[in-house]
């Protein structure tokens, strides 16, 4: 491989915005793309891939090049050859490069790859957690797991398309896909591509979304007709399978703290052609209380550490803290307290996470059914899923059902 200057500076560009100012990696690896029309494919590839690997591998290729946080321009360039050395390639004659001890490189590579915490790349706190919550053999195949490049995988939008006719419109698209038997609505990428250039996305045909994710929303046993409330939406993933499994029969509310997100929903509602999807706000304890006892289903989506999904975010290893780790079990504990008031008696509810950690799954679910609220409810079923055991993401769920 030659290095090109234009994309080996972009990198680096992107990775000073990323650690030294700690934006997000895909916000700003997406601008980064946009900087320089005359990039192709190949070009963009290798900015994008590059920096998400220099970032996945931070604390062992920062460790290898001897540089610590903020990082000055040079460091940055050292970072970038340890990178290059590791994967075979010869730095070009810049200054930049100048005296770069290569063979030191990959010994050093050699010794602290003995150690996990830089073999994964780990902060010491979150490795000490893994153990501790997953047991030390279960949390070596996940991590191990979580640092592997995601899978892109779409999910067909029902509403519009079968799973056939879309990877058949995706092929005449020089897109080529598989399935799984295990993710019937699911379209897994052969080779990686920009599916949202293509005319499939533009007509609504998919989402993007991982197979993990896709399990969610058919946990809550939809019935067109059915009001359902999506509690946490976002910007709207899972909502839109549940529209998809309602055949755009009866109501879904979509709810969520943050505006802006609900705002995206609506784009992504239209594009999918969901007509059933209804967004309010929740910038009030009213919007909640109106909904009490109403709800044939409620999906609670919660907001978690995120650890199921690091290896499609591997900047949160660096962005979080044990603080919002223990801070964020309280969250989860509040709303499960109060959201869960929405739905009426016999309604399902779906408690779910991207996270691996028992504390914020069954042991929350455990601590849920205990309280005043929680003895309404009985325990259904449940599912823990390791990216280690699927390959995908890593996620929770837990279906209870209100009983009065």
């Amino acid at each position: 491989m030659i290095l090109h200057r234009n994309l080996v500076f972009a990198v680096v560009d992107t990775l000073h915005l990323i650690f030294n100012e700690e934006r997000y990696a895909d916000k700003e690896i997406s601008l980064t793309l946009k900087r320089d029309k005359r990039w192709g494919a190949r070009d963009r590839n290798f900015i994008a891939e590059t920096t998400y690997e220099i970032v996945r591998w931070k604390r062992l290729y920062t460790s290898i090049a001897e540089v610590k946080a903020p990082f000055s321009r040079e460091e940055l360039f050292k970072v970038f050859a340890v990178w290059a050395t590791l994967k075979g390639i010869k730095l070009p004659e810049w200054p930049q490069f100048e005296n770069t001890p290569t063979r030191r490189i990959k010994g050093k590579f050699d010794t602290l790859s003995k150690e996990r915490v830089y073999r994964e790349s780990i902060p010491n706190w979150l490795d000490e957690l893994g153990v501790k919550e997953l047991g030390e053999k279960k949390w070596e195949k996940e991590i191990e797991a979580q640092n592997q490049q995601a899978d892109v995988i779409l999910r067909a939008n029902t509403l519009k398309i079968t799973v056939p006719q879309l990877k058949k419109a995706l092929e005449q698209e020089a897109i080529y896909t598989k399935t799984s038997k295990k993710y019937p609505s699911a379209l897994i990428l052969e080779k990686r591509a920009n599916v949202f250039q293509t005319q499939a996305f533009k007509k609504g045909y998919f989402e993007v979304q991982d197979a993990s994710s896709q399990l969610v929303a058919p946990f809550l046993a939809i019935e067109p007709g059915m009001r359902i409330v999506d509690t946490c939406a976002g910007a709207g993933g899972k909502t839109l399978h549940l529209a998809a499994l309602s055949e755009n029969k009866g109501q879904i509310i979509a709810l969520d703290i943050y505006a802006g997100k609900l705002r995206e929903l609506k784009r992504r509602a239209k594009r999918a052609g969901a007509h059933n999807v209804e967004t309010r706000h929740i910038d009030s304890t009213k919007v909640i209380k109106k909904l009490h006892n109403s709800a044939d289903r409620v999906l609670i989506d919660a907001p978690c550490s995120g650890l199921g999904v690091l290896k499609r975010n591997p900047d949160s290893k660096w962005k979080l803290t044990e603080e919002f780790v223990e801070n964020i079990k309280k969250t989860q504990a509040e709303i499960l307290e109060q959201y869960s008031k929405i739905l009426r008696k016999d309604g399902l509810l779906v408690y779910a996470t991207c996270s691996v950690l028992p504390s914020e799954n069954f042991l929350q679910i455990e601590k849920f059914l205990t309280t005043e609220q929680g003895k309404k409810f009985k325990f259904i079923k449940d599912q823990s899923i390791l990216a280690s055991e699927t390959g995908f993401d890593g996620f929770y769920m837990a279906l209870l059902k209100r009983v009065e």
